[in-house]
């Protein structure tokens, strides 16, 4: 089947991107604030127990974030003036309320990231998505006071209508494509997509392949120095992926401190979120 989503753009072909203020890098924090269901197997520890319910294990050890983890993360944000690009469940507007009003109180920006991270966005008929979407985003918006702008399906899952529903509803971009270091068009009217890098992701990197905590913010720091040298020319985006159950864990968190004051200690680079990406790259593919 033709990818019919998007289109290829060898970055070597394209325009320069410029950042506000001439700076190089743009970079955000993406910071999933999901929930599970109890009695549905999710991203785990350990995948002896993952199929029962209840699972304690895996339950409890996702269950860390938002009761602990959340809070050693607010600290570390706030120390490097980070406003993080939420990746929210809209079921935590319910469960976990007091995560909403202390990010309310900073400022972070709020993306759209489905109902909750047990359920995954694929298989939906056209109709039933949009329902879905429409309620997803409404919820959010009545929690926060904002209506998102941008997406990222639980799990990155997508159906080939999302997009468009996305647009229908008034979003302006989604973080599912993880294929690029610059903002592009899809092929939907309005919509950009943002980059998500997968494998920088303290799920892919700690989970999945069992790294170390210096590893970690080696690798960080590997991500950062290769991005900011390409982007003398033109600018580049580095996103961090965040789990408040994995990267705030006590024996982990002092490393993405670290690695969070090795990139705000240099010039050029613009903290920032993935809504203000968004819209700086579509001002001035406009004016293009």
């Amino acid at each position: 089947m033709h990818n019919q989503l998007f289109d290829y753009s060898p970055i070597v072909d394209r325009a320069p991107v410029r950042w506000p203020g001439g700076a190089r890098l743009a970079f955000y924090v993406g910071l999933n604030v999901e929930h599970y269901e109890i009695d549905r197997p999710s991203t785990s520890i350990f995948a002896g127990t993952r199929d029962l319910a209840p699972d304690p294990l895996n339950y409890g050890w996702r269950d860390y974030g938002p009761r602990v983890g959340i809070w050693r993360l607010v600290d570390i944000f706030d120390r490097h003036g980070i406003r993080p690009s939420v990746l929210l469940n809209s079921d935590v507007t319910e469960h976990n309320p007091q995560i909403i009003d202390a990010g309310k109180q900073r400022d972070w920006a709020w993306l759209a990231h489905g109902k909750n991270n047990s359920i995954l966005q694929a298989g939906m008929p056209v109709d039933e998505e949009r329902a879905y979407l429409r309620d997803v985003v409404d919820t959010i918006e009545a929690a926060t006071g904002t209506r998102p702008r941008g997406w990222m399906g639980p799990g990155l899952t997508e159906t080939f209508h999302t997009p468009a529903l996305l647009a229908e509803l008034g979003l302006r971009y989604v973080l599912d494509w993880s294929n690029d270091d610059q903002p592009y068009r899809l092929n939907v009217p309005g919509l950009l997509s943002v980059p998500y890098q997968t494998e920088l992701n303290d799920v892919t990197m700690f989970v999945g392949t069992g790294v170390s905590g210096p590893d970690f913010l080696q690798a960080v720091k590997d991500q950062f120095d290769q991005l900011y040298a390409e982007s003398a020319d033109s600018g580049r985006v580095m996103s961090l992926a965040l789990h408040p159950f994995v990267i705030g864990q006590p024996f982990r968190a002092k490393y993405l401190d670290q690695a969070l004051e090795y990139i705000t200690g240099h010039e050029g680079v613009w903290l920032t979120t993935s809504d203000e990406i968004a819209e700086h790259h579509a001002r001035s593919a406009d004016r293009g």
